[in-house]
């Protein structure tokens, strides 16, 4: 309880933790003394008290140890080294197409990065806390990490043990749109929301459903899969093989492919920003379907806010967000419409690989001293 306050309230007094958590000031005296002692928490200054003398503040030491993120994209595999304050120490990029995510060469991207951050930002392997890895596809919870992702044609694929066959650090993996929905979560747009929407559009379409302040997996661990929502019967087939999905209209693929834009993977961001500048007529029909697409999440989860992420996503907020709005409110009861807001998230690229690595700093809120290495797990 006190971990958490200091993390996500920032620094504070022993008052303002008992205050916060409903402690005694005793009790807060010895556990604070504790983390004082193993380094999980630093003073941060002083502060002002009413007449008495000045409160010494707490925060928790962002360098006590380092998390390490990694985002299994449409077109890179995206390593990443944080502090506990979430800046980012050193970064590791590796290309991958779009057509052809062979486990094995992500499997190897992945530990070359991980070696490679760590070097890069000047730590130990003892100092890291762990790694989180986002990926597209359903995480089946277990120690193996099964990835069913079939839109990469991957067939439970046990991401899990043959990471840990290369490294001996405490290993967490999930579904990389729901990783980015905890980081807007956490960090973003989604902050002091309880029930939101989070829609991660890039070459493909993932989602992440938050209800009551936590994520909503389903009792297949699959819930969130936005990106398959039906909007038109018997319509375009999607790299799920299924008809008339979301996302055969209003990912960047479908996007461009729908405007007869031939790009591979390494240019589709190109691409959508010179069609976004050409106005091409094909934007108003995604406009459109994305409006159908998120009334019927509104209709169904009446969120208080749906936040849009990912590249793509961005990229058509920034220029179409008004649109995207209209089109919304055409397709919505006035009531459930009026009480949801939409807007774009705040974190930019990272926010997947960021939100992999707040899979591991939810380990360490949970036990402070973090003593014993963590199964890979959904």
């Amino acid at each position: 309880m006190l971990l958490r306050a200091l993390y996500f309230g920032g620094a504070a007094s022993r008052n303002d933790l008992c205050d916060a958590t409903g402690l005694s000031g005793a009790t807060v005296s010895t556990m604070t003394g504790d983390l004082l002692g193993d380094n999980v928490l630093v003073e941060a200054g002083l502060v002002d008290s009413d007449g008495g003398r000045p409160r010494v503040l707490l925060r928790v030491n962002p360098e006590f140890g380092f998390v390490v993120g990694v985002d299994v994209g449409e077109t890179q595999v995206r390593v990443e080294l944080f502090d506990l304050d979430m800046n980012e120490r050193a970064r590791a990029l590796y290309a991958v197409h779009s057509a052809r995510h062979d486990p094995e060469l992500v499997a190897r991207h992945i530990l070359v990065g991980i070696d490679s951050v760590i070097s890069e930002g000047g730590v130990s392997p003892g100092q890291v806390l762990g790694v989180g890895v986002g990926v597209p596809g359903i995480v089946e919870p277990g120690p193996d990490a099964l990835v069913q992702g079939e839109t990469f044609g991957w067939q439970a694929v046990p991401l899990g043990a043959m990471l840990r066959a290369g490294t001996s650090l405490p290993l967490l993996v999930d579904n990389g749109a729901k990783t980015m929905g905890q980081a807007e979560l956490w960090f973003g747009t989604g902050r002091g929301t309880s029930d939101t929407v989070v829609m991660l559009i890039g070459s493909r379409v993932g989602g992440t459903i938050v209800t009551d302040g936590g994520i909503y997996r389903g009792a297949g661990h699959a819930a969130g899969e936005i990106g398959h929502l039906k909007i038109v019967a018997g319509g375009r087939l999607c790299k799920c093989g299924g008809r008339g999905c979301l996302e055969a209209y209003v990912g960047a693929e479908a996007i461009l492919d729908r405007a007869g834009v031939v790009a591979d993977s390494a240019e589709e961001e190109t691409a959508l920003a010179r069609l976004l500048e050409s106005r091409s007529p094909v934007l108003d029909e995604t406009v459109e379907l994305l409006g159908v697409g998120l009334s019927n999440l509104i209709h169904l989860f009446n969120p208080e806010r749906i936040v849009i992420g990912g590249w793509a996503g961005l990229m058509l907020g920034e220029s179409l967000l008004v649109d995207i709005r209209a089109a919304t409110a055409a397709n919505t009861l006035l009531q459930p419409y009026k009480t949801t807001s939409i807007v774009l998230g705040r974190l930019g690229p990272e926010a997947v690989a960021m939100g992999a690595a707040t899979l591991v700093i939810e380990q360490f809120l949970q036990d402070a001293r973090f003593p014993a290495p963590v199964g890979t797990m959904s």
